[in-house]
């Protein structure tokens, strides 16, 4: 019996963190209905960063608009319009969790886990726990080298902090979603609040 197809490991997310000031400005500038590669042009053109070297721009980009094209234009809508920081911080987290398979996984397996059964302490050692466990099953994973594997976890634990799902001292902190929000990720996927630590849910 053949196992079923599953999303590919893309582990881009080895520099910055969440980069919101840089996905709202990206946002701005996408046109609806272009494709995102158009809007990568044009706001590298544009400085859409302060980055100086014109490689790293062009790499932090592409990280931006591919976890914004996962974001459906009502979300990106409110991103832009009525979202305040907090807000923006929590769709930009919902957005790293579509984008790289394993935040997703990370987000699901190892934060509400803890959360649930009330281990909010989040030692570095669980992102390497993970790491290993899926990388006895992914040839990729298992190729990357100790120093990517370092920086991945920085990264991550980094973007976590600017999300508001961890404090300084990398303790989980319950998430913190308007209403208007949590109904708009409820109409797309209510399966997806599960990535905010402390957000109700129906039937938990």
């Amino acid at each position: 019996m053949r196992r079923p197809h599953r999303k590919k490991y893309k582990m881009s997310f080895s520099t910055g963190g969440l980069f919101l000031n840089e996905s709202v400005t990206v946002a701005r500038i996408h046109i609806e209905g272009e494709p995102w590669e158009q809007t990568m042009l044009r706001a590298l053109d544009q400085g859409a960063t302060s980055l100086p070297k014109t490689a790293s721009n062009r790499r932090t980009l592409r990280e931006i608009t591919n976890r914004l094209r996962t974001l459906s234009s009502q979300e990106r809508e409110f991103l832009l319009d009525e979202a305040d920081r907090t807000d923006q911080q929590a769709l930009l987290w919902l957005a790293a969790c579509r984008a790289y398979r394993f935040v997703r996984e990370f987000a699901l397996e190892i934060i509400r886990e803890r959360y649930l059964s009330y281990q909010v302490d989040l030692p570095l050692e669980t992102f390497d726990i993970l790491f290993e466990a899926k990388a006895e099953w992914d040839e990729d994973l298992a190729s990357l080298s100790a120093t990517t594997r370092t920086r991945l976890r920085q990264v991550l634990f980094r973007m976590m902090r600017e999300a508001g799902i961890l404090s300084g001292e990398n303790r989980i902190q319950t998430a913190i979603l308007s209403q208007r929000l949590i109904a708009i990720i409820e109409d797309e996927n209510s399966a997806e609040l599960a990535l905010f630590p402390g957000v109700k849910m129906d039937g938990v």
